[in-house]
């Protein structure tokens, strides 16, 4: 007899042919968590675990009509946004979530790669705060992502406060300040959402993690679609990359890690 199908969750972004990060990362991820894992590319990426050395930009009417082929045929519980490189991409994506209305959105506003190639173009950064995170259920920054879309800087622990609180004003539901690039001896996580701030304390470990990000985020969309809360699908999903890290290896000839799912 057929099992009973798990619960479903979608992410749009773009494509790691190293494996480590992007839509490769994600699937792996849903994987992990039990989740049925459908994916819209929006993006062709050639990198490995030493730099990204060309993007493609898949043309929109192909995202728009991977959308319609998920969105036809399967119930999304979440759906995840990444990589998106463009400003009509973005607009394109959020103009389909508006008319899809999927349950929850998490938005990683994927911006630079880990070996510091850029991935959104500059004029996509309007884009994102005009259009696609006022949707969002997560909005998951990290601090250099967060500094793009604020214009200021955030390296102490006294600015990360005003900050959810100004990435808040920009219309998503809960922010995520994730804090692996900060200067405090733990790495601190914070939720900002309408009850305050949660935060989330693990160990700084001495790796440079590779698909962190898209990893955090796939992994709180994986726990929303399957009925989690959002901060408790936060929580579960901070551990479980914590785990991840703690297991990551190196694939290739660079110095990032990839996380061990």
């Amino acid at each position: 007899m057929p099992h009973a199908s798990p619960p479903i969750a979608l992410t749009i972004a773009g494509s790691d042919s190293g494996g480590g990060a992007g839509i490769q990362a994600d699937l792996k991820t849903f994987h992990a968590r039990g989740v049925h894992g459908l994916s819209v590319i929006a993006a062709l990426t050639s990198q490995n675990t030493r730099g990204v050395t060309a993007v493609h930009t898949v043309p929109l009417k192909h995202i728009r009509s991977q959308l319609d082929a998920v969105f036809d045929d399967f119930p999304i519980g979440a759906v995840k946004t990444g990589m998106l490189g463009s400003a009509a991409v973005t607009k394109l994506v959020a103009k389909e979530m508006r008319t899809r209305q999927p349950s929850w959105l998490v938005v990683d506003p994927v911006m630079i790669s880990t070996s510091g190639a850029r991935l959104l173009d500059e004029d996509a950064v309007q884009a994102m705060v005009e259009e696609l995170i006022p949707l969002a259920d997560v909005l998951t920054p990290n601090l250099p992502e967060a500094e793009a879309l604020l214009g200021r800087k955030l390296r102490k622990a006294k600015d990360f406060d005003r900050a959810g609180e100004a990435l808040l004003a920009l219309g998503a539901k809960a922010v995520l300040l994730k804090g692996g690039h900060s200067d405090e001896r733990q790495v601190v996580d914070r939720l900002y959402d309408e009850r305050g701030v949660m935060e989330l304390r693990h160990r700084r470990l001495p790796i440079e993690g590779h698909g962190t990000g898209c990893t955090l985020a796939s992994a709180i969309a994986a726990e929303l679609a399957k009925g989690q809360a959002p901060r408790s699908a936060v929580r579960r999903a901070v551990a479980y990359v914590q785990r991840a890290l703690e297991r990551s290896y190196r694939p290739g000839g660079g110095a990032v890690h990839v996380l061990g799912h």
